[in-house]
């Protein structure tokens, strides 16, 4: 703070910087201005609109407010006459879907120029399909002495499981074949015309007896 011998102290007003006393310092007894602005060159007082390029000149326009002298040092902050604002775009979501379309169009076209396959989008890629494995057999327990009938076809037979081997069961692996009045076995190519000849046609082959045959 300025302060002279005689006790009096500078105002601190923009526009003024006149020396007072508290005895002196009476309403009016000040001119001042508001915050200045500058923008391109010119200054001017945002309180009353005068404006000069010389900044000397700027300063000794006489301030347009008037009020009492002091000594606290009013906080101003230089103002742009334009303040660059920033603006924001909002496409519609249909736009933005098109300029995506035109962007892919562009990257396959592109690719096929410099002789690179693009890669498909995402979104029309085929799902992978899922698969489902049958669930495993459960076990299932047999009592060996408990008398079975075999499934397996041709044979039919009662069995035990205690004396099944690889060879116990004759049967015909099939399937059988009926076509034109003729009954048969694919597995061992032989067919007849009467149904009771083709029950006795002999199995052709050996294995195990099955009670849970299909």
């Amino acid at each position: 703070m300025a302060k002279s011998s005689g006790g009096a102290v500078r105002c601190q007003r923009i526009g003024c910087d006149a020396m007072f006393t508290d005895d002196d310092n009476v309403e009016g007894s000040c001119r001042y201005h508001d915050s200045p602005i500058f923008h391109d060159g010119m200054k001017e007082w945002s309180c009353c609109k005068q404006r000069s390029h010389d900044f000397s000149l700027f300063l000794a326009i006489p301030g347009c407010k008037t009020g009492k002298h002091t000594t606290e040092k009013p906080v101003t902050k230089a103002v742009s006459a334009n303040p660059r604002k920033r603006f924001q775009f909002h496409l519609p979501l249909k736009t933005l879907k098109v300029m995506t379309l035109v962007q892919d169009v562009a990257k396959a076209f592109s690719a096929l120029i410099m002789g690179k396959p693009s890669k498909p989008a995402t979104a029309n890629a085929p799902k992978e399909e899922t698969v489902v494995k049958d669930p495993a057999p459960t076990k299932k327990i047999v009592n060996l002495n408990e008398p079975r009938t075999c499934k397996n076809k041709g044979c039919g037979k009662t069995y035990k499981e205690k004396d099944n081997h690889e060879t116990a069961c004759e049967y015909h692996p099939g399937p059988a074949v009926f076509h034109d009045r003729m009954r048969g076995w694919k597995c061992c190519d032989i067919h007849v015309k009467e149904f009771d000849e083709f029950m006795e046609i002999p199995p052709c082959t050996k294995g195990w007896h099955n009670a849970d045959a299909a």
